[in-house]
Formats: structure tokens, sequence, C-alpha cells
């Protein structure tokens, strides 16, 4: 991940602001910075959302193709993970430097997917055995700079949101050999319900307090955080402790509690964002992803 270096002064600074509920750029320690969020903004996508969350930028772009089911899971679609770290987000991910940052991603957001309440899968089950809806989540970091995981959850959810299925007919001719056809209606489609897709809030602990949307310069001054996903109701999915440092049982509770709280306002700040975009339809102006 994108790192900063900061001089021992620095360093002092900002975990001495911290301990004052006072951070350099004025928030609190539960406060999250606006986040600006934009739907469909990649044309050759079933679903596309941009994200900028301070200085990170995200792009996801949904695409569903048909496939076939998996053995175990007969009558279900399933959604891919695919993280490409971009050269130009920060100079270290030239060669090989975003692979493996892509990797812990990925495997993250597999992990946060895995509740079968996340995404109603047999949704998307065309034919059970034959045929089903792969959904391809492709993510983009554009630029890191700080609370990266917190901001791809947000876009990965958002596209999602604005994902559009077409509608299937299986057609079944006397000698029980089955076709399909796709609807070339655009409206008439299938849509995710995204209400059970959690949210990752990443906590992240300097000195002896802990603040949520960390910039690049408090990550630098955290020895350790935790990831965790929550529902739009304030339930915890999942939790994975990030960094070489070591969190007390105390700590990680008051974290939880934290993370809870701030998921629970998070997810409703978000579907307005979503529903206000939605309602204005095609009358709405967009930026777009080269805007």
């Amino acid at each position: 991940m994108a790192a900063v270096v900061l001089s021992e002064p620095e360093k002092l600074y900002i975990v001495h602001g911290v301990q004052e509920d006072l951070r350099v750029d004025g928030r609190g320690c539960e406060d999250y910075r606006c986040a600006e969020v934009e739907t469909d903004v990649v044309s050759n996508t079933s679903g596309s959302a941009r994200v900028k969350l301070g200085n990170t930028d995200i792009l996801v772009g949904v695409k569903a193709e048909m496939g076939t089911p998996k053995i175990e899971k007969p009558d279900e679609g399933y959604l891919e993970f695919c993280v490409d770290c971009s050269a130009n987000a920060t100079p270290e991910f030239e060669g090989r430097g975003g692979e493996e940052l892509g990797t812990e991603i990925t495997s993250t957001f597999y992990t946060v997917f895995s509740n079968e309440n996340t995404v109603d899968l047999k949704s998307l089950c065309i034919n059970p055995r034959e045929h089903c809806w792969v959904l391809y989540v492709d993510v983009l970091l554009l630029v890191c700079g700080g609370n990266l995981f917190d901001a791809i959850s947000i876009a990965v959810k958002a596209a999602l949101f604005n994902t559009r299925i077409p509608k299937v007919r299986v057609l079944e001719d006397e000698e029980g050999s089955k076709e399909i056809e796709l609807s070339d209606d655009p409206y008439d489609c299938i849509r995710l319900n995204v209400e059970n897709v959690p949210l990752i809030v990443t906590l992240s602990k300097i000195g002896y307090r802990h603040v949520v949307d960390a910039t690049l310069e408090e990550e630098a001054c955290s020895l350790a955080s935790l990831l965790i996903s929550v529902t739009s109701k304030g339930s915890l999915t999942s939790i994975k402790k990030v960094g070489r440092g070591s969190l007390d049982p105390e700590s990680i509770f008051e974290m939880m509690e934290t993370g809870k709280k701030v998921g629970k306002a998070l997810h409703v700040a978000l579907q307005k964002i979503l529903d206000e975009e939605e309602s204005l339809g095609t009358s709405r102006q967009k930026v777009g992803f080269l805007g």
C-alpha cells in the first residue's frame, strides 16, 4: 500500500492530536470525510461506480456473463473479483509492486462476500446445473491516498446497485434441447438487492485511541488496524487485523463497537446518494470516467 515517510516530530504531532480527539484535518476520531460517489460511469459494463475518498480514487465495473454453475451450488450464480493496481496510483505499483496488494484485496472481498445472505445468488441462476450469470467485479485503483479498503467497498456496493442483468427466457423444443433468449429491452432486466452487501470500516489504532477513515499520514502512525465488514443493520460479518502491532481485547471490542456505529451511518449516507441518482434517471448530468 502507498506509504508516507514522516519525521518523528510530524508523527508526534498527529499522535498527540488524536489523543485529544482532534485530527490534523479538523475531524474527530470517529468522523468520516465526504465521499464522492458516481454510478454508471463506464459504458461497456453491466454496472459501474467511481468513488473518491480524500485522495483515494477507485473505479469498479461489473460485467454479467453467462457461465456454468459450480458443481457444489448447481442452482446459483457467483461473483468473481479482480483487482488492478494501476502503476499511476503510486510509484510502488510499478513492476510487480501492486500484485501483493491486489491479492490481499481480492482475498478480503471473497471473505466479505462469502456469507450466503450478502447477495441472492439464486436469482443469478438461469437453468440449474447448466446456465447461470457470473458477475465479474473489476476493481481499478486509480489513486491510493489512504483508507483503501473502505473506499473499494463503497465502490463495489454502488456498482452492484447500478448493475442491470438482462432478463432471460429458456425455450425448450420438442426434442428437449434448450435455447436461451436474452431480452434486448434495456429496461427488462434483473436488479440486485444490495441491502445485505456489507461495507468495510477500517479502524486504525494510533496511540491509545483509534480513528476511522485514516489519511496516509495517519496510517503511517498506526501499527495495527482492524478491518470489519458491517451490514446496513449494524451486523458484523467479518473481521481482520492488519499491521505488525498488537491489539488488546479491550481495544478490539471498542473498535468493533465504533465500526458498527460508523458502518450503519455510512450505509445510510451511501443509500441516500444512490437513491437520489436513481430518481434523476436519464436526466442526471454525468461526469463520467473521463470527466
